[in-house]
């Protein structure tokens, strides 16, 4: 059962890019102990995200797309993301 930061960044990136596909993948079990790991049991996620929106977009910008929808989230109420941001012209 998904966690409220996890209930919020899906909800957030379903909101700022309408995508097509969505994963928010919870890592956190994997670092526990680890750097980072503040018990939370949310510190570490994986997002995989397709959109329109991230179409002529470089890496970089794509990022800073997510980054800017997620708000405070990543590096202040998360401590690590990992982030693939697709756009359905990517897998032509």
């Amino acid at each position: 059962m998904p966690g409220p930061i996890e209930k919020e960044i899906t909800e957030l990136l379903e909101a700022a890019f309408k995508p097509i596909l969505l994963n928010v993948i919870n890592d956190s079990a994997q670092h526990h102990g680890h750097s980072g790991d503040d018990g939370s049991g949310e510190s570490h996620f994986t997002i995989v995200i397709e959109s329109g929106a991230f179409s002529g977009k470089s890496r970089l910008q794509r990022q800073r797309m997510v980054n800017a929808a997620l708000g405070d989230i990543p590096g202040q109420r998360v401590h690590a993301m990992s982030i693939q941001a697709l756009a359905p012209d990517d897998h032509k």
